[in-house]
């Protein structure tokens, strides 16, 4: 599966605001294809689906816009299945992270171990508790792993769509899990690499993750949340991270090296914000280290 097929998702539905669902086609003007394709990256246009733009939702506080959610995640899910039928990896560009849950989704309709390296400076598992927002794009996480909004948990009929052997977490800023979130991870024995150990080794952290899924997970999808880069260096995230450390070099550098491995099936690219980059430079940075990482 080396060539790749590029699938937009133009979504905010589970987010905090709206936005995302401008990034695929700014991310297009900013010409990833055509500089992916210079750089010798096989790789090809699949298009939009339709996507869904960020409400306010008042009657489902819990889990807000949870139906337009679920809709576009199952549309994410029937795209990369037909991309890995077609046997080519599926390049999703977001969008909100809701859409990850879709792509594990598509990936285990012929993979029923698929892992997921989830690169993000957010755990999200806030799906329960009484601080949750409703936000899913928080709690993406938390749904793979079985908990949260049944009808986003059980996407494509199983429950749960991972389970804490089949993912890694890279990136997690600390100060954004709960006491109680960090305890569900020791004690579900996810294998987690903060942002200081990303910022200290980006490639160390990438080898761990993919070496904890080795013998319980194949193939492995991954996830990149752009919000993993610290604000201060490239404020493109939706939900801001300053302080955090984690540069955009040594985010793609890990990225680099999780694309690389063998056993990567996929990635999907979240929460890119175009409205906080007026010039376009920030963008133009950010594509720049997606050809990097994906040009080997």
């Amino acid at each position: 599966m080396g060539e790749w097929t590029m699938i937009g998702v133009p979504t905010s539905a589970g987010a905090h605001h709206a936005g995302q669902d401008l990034a695929p086609a700014a991310l297009r003007r900013a010409g990833l294809l055509g500089r992916l394709a210079a750089a010798g990256v096989r790789v090809a246009d699949g298009g939009d689906l339709p996507g869904s733009v960020f409400a306010v939702d008042r009657e489902q506080p819990l889990a807000r816009n949870l139906k337009a959610v679920v809709q576009v995640a199952g549309e994410v899910a029937d795209a990369v299945a037909a991309v890995l039928d077609a046997g080519r990896r599926p390049l999703v560009l977001g969008g909100d992270c809701t859409i990850t849950v879709g792509a594990i989704a598509g990936l285990r309709r012929g993979h029923p171990q698929v892992g997921l390296v989830y690169v993000d400076g957010d755990s999200d598992l806030n799906a329960s508790g009484a601080d949750r927002s409703g936000i899913l794009d928080s709690a993406g996480i938390a749904h793979l792993l079985g908990h949260g909004a049944p009808e986003l948990a059980g996407l494509g009929g199983a429950v749960p769509l991972l389970t804490p052997e089949r993912l890694a977490l890279v990136g997690c800023d600390p100060r954004e899990s709960t006491a109680e979130q960090k305890v569900f991870l020791a004690e579900a024995g996810i294998s987690l690499s903060g942002s200081a150990e990303l910022s200290a080794d980006p490639e160390g952290a990438a080898r761990r993750a993919l070496a904890a899924l080795a013998g319980h997970a194949s193939p492995v999808l991954v996830h990149f949340d752009v919000d993993v880069i610290d604000s201060g260096d490239l404020p493109l995230g939706n939900f801001p991270h300053y302080g955090s450390g984690v540069g955009l070099e040594q985010a793609i550098a890990a990225v680099r090296v999780l694309v690389a491995d063998p056993a990567c099936a996929g990635l999907v690219l979240t929460e890119v914000n175009p409205t906080y980059d007026p010039d376009g430079s920030q963008l133009d940075r950010y594509v720049d280290g997606i050809v990097t990482a994906l040009s080997g």
